[in-house]
C-alpha cells in the first residue's frame, strides 16, 4: 500500500462510478478491499470478471487546490481498478 496513482480522466457514458471532482487526480492507494463485480457493467446485466476496489486517499490540497481548507486534511475515496493509472 502507499502506491501513488492517478484516476483516469474519462467520460464514458452509461452508469459511472468514478466521482467527477477526482478524475484526474493524484492519490494514494490506503487499502485493497478485495474484489467484487463490476457495476459499471453489472448495470447493464452483463456478467463480467470481478474487479479490485481500493481505498484511495488524496490531500485536499491536490483536490481542491488553494480552496482548501486546511490544506493537511485529506479526502479518502472508493475506487475501482479500472480507473487507476499507477504512477
Amino acid at each position: 500500500f502507499g502506491s501513488p496513482v492517478r484516476l483516469k480522466h474519462m467520460s464514458p457514458p452509461g452508469h459511472v462510478r468514478c466521482p467527477w471532482y477526482l478524475r484526474g487526480k493524484a492519490g494514494v492507494i490506503d487499502r485493497d478491499l478485495g474484489l467484487t463485480g463490476d457495476p459499471e457493467a453489472l448495470a447493464y446485466g452483463a456478467n463480467t470478471d470481478p474487479i479490485r476496489l481500493y481505498r484511495v486517499r488524496f490531500a485536499m490540497a491536490d483536490v481542491w487546490g488553494d480552496q482548501a481548507e486546511p490544506e493537511s486534511d485529506t479526502l479518502d475515496a472508493e475506487i475501482f481498478e479500472n480507473w487507476l493509472r499507477y504512477t
